[in-house]
C-alpha cells in the first residue's frame, strides 16, 4: 500500500539547492555552444571567409601577379556587356533546360520498365545505376574515345550496319557537340534519378491504387491524383539537383569539346575557369562566381517556395 504525502508536507528545494539548479540551467546553453563551436569554426573557415574574400575580389582589378586595385562595379559591368560572358550564360541556360527535360523524360520511361513486376527488373536497376559510380571526367574521357571518328566504337557501329558511308564527326558542329554531351550526361546520371524515383514510388501505399481502381479511375487519373502528389518532394529534390548540376557543368565540356567548336559550348563555370587561369583576370572571375552563386541561391529558393505552396 502506498501513501501520498499531504501537499503541505512535500519537500521543497532548500535555499542552498536552488542556486545550483539555476547554475545548471544557465550552463546548458554554454555546453550546447561548445558542441556547436567546432562545426561553426569549420563552416566559417571553409565558406564564410572565402566568400568574403571572393566578394572583395569581385570589386577589384586583381591580376595573377601584381597588386590588386579597387575598380568598383567595373567587373560586373563587363559581364553584362561582354559577348563571351553573355554567350556562356545563354548556353548554360539552354544546356540546363535541355538536360533537365531529357533526363527526366528518359528516367520516367526507365522507371516504368524497372518497376514493373517482370523478370530481370533487379538487373535493370543495377545496370542503370552503374554509370553513376563513374567519375564525370572519367566518363567523359570514355565517351570522347567512343566518339572518335577513327577508332570510336559508335562510328564502327554506324558503318557496320550501313547507316553511314564514312566516319561521323560527333563533335564537329555546335549542335552535334551539344547533343553528344547531353547523351553522355543522360547515360551518366540517369541511374541516380531512376533509383530515387523507384524509392519514392515504392513508398506510396498500394491500397490507394486498389481503391482508385475500384472507383473506376484510369491510369492517367491514378498518375495525376496519386502518383504525382506523393512524388512531389522526390521530384522537387531531383529537379533542384538536376538544375544545380547543369548550371555547374564543367568536366564534360573540358574533356569532350574543350569549349568548341568556335567557343559555342562554353558554360559559366568554364568561362570562369578560362578567365581566371587563361586570362589571369581574377577579379572578373570572382564577379562571375558571385553571379553564378546568386543565380543558384535564387533558383533554389524559388523551387523550395513553390514546393511549400503546393504542399
Amino acid at each position: 500500500m502506498t501513501t501520498t504525502a499531504p501537499p503541505g508536507n512535500r519537500q521543497r528545494p532548500t535555499p542552498s539547492t536552488a542556486p545550483r539548479q539555476r547554475a545548471s540551467i544557465t550552463r546548458r546553453p554554454l555546453t550546447g555552444m561548445l558542441f556547436v563551436l567546432p562545426t561553426a569554426v569549420i563552416v566559417a573557415a571553409l565558406f564564410i571567409v572565402p566568400l568574403v574574400i571572393l566578394l572583395y575580389m569581385s570589386f577589384t582589378d586583381w591580376p595573377l601577379l601584381g597588386t590588386p586595385t579597387p575598380n568598383g562595379i567595373e567587373n560586373y559591368v563587363d559581364i553584362s556587356s561582354d559577348e563571351k560572358f553573355l554567350g556562356a550564360i545563354k548556353f548554360t541556360l539552354f544546356y540546363t533546360i535541355l538536360t533537365t527535360v531529357v533526363v527526366f523524360g528518359v528516367s520516367f520511361v526507365l522507371v516504368a520498365i524497372s518497376n514493373a513486376p517482370r523478370r530481370g527488373a533487379r538487373f535493370y536497376r543495377t545496370a542503370f545505376f552503374l554509370p553513376y559510380v563513374v567519375g564525370t571526367a572519367a566518363a567523359s574521357l570514355l565517351w570522347f574515345v567512343n566518339y572518335n571518328d577513327q577508332v570510336g566504337v559508335y562510328n564502327r557501329i554506324l558503318q557496320g550496319i550501313g547507316l553511314t558511308d564514312g566516319p561521323v564527326g560527333f563533335l564537329d558542329t555546335p549542335a552535334k557537340a551539344t547533343f553528344s554531351v547531353v547523351l553522355m550526361v543522360v547515360w551518366k546520371f540517369i541511374g541516380f534519378q531512376v533509383v530515387v524515383l523507384l524509392v519514392g514510388l515504392q513508398s506510396i501505399p498500394g491500397e490507394l491504387y486498389e481503391a482508385a481502381s475500384m472507383d473506376g479511375a484510369n491510369t492517367l487519373q491514378r498518375l495525376r491524383y496519386i502518383t504525382v502528389p506523393f512524388l512531389q518532394p522526390t521530384l522537387a529534390l531531383l529537379f533542384i539537383l538536376s538544375i544545380t548540376g547543369s548550371l555547374l557543368a564543367f568536366d564534360q565540356f573540358v574533356v569532350l569539346t574543350a569549349g568548341g567548336p568556335d567557343n559555342s559550348t562554353i558554360t559559366m563555370v568554364y568561362a570562369l575557369y578560362k578567365t581566371a587561369f587563361t586570362s589571369f583576370d581574377l577579379g572578373s572571375a570572382a564577379a562571375l562566381s558571385i553571379v553564378l552563386l546568386l543565380s543558384l541561391i535564387l533558383l533554389n529558393v524559388i523551387q523550395l517556395r513553390l514546393l511549400r505552396s503546393k504542399d
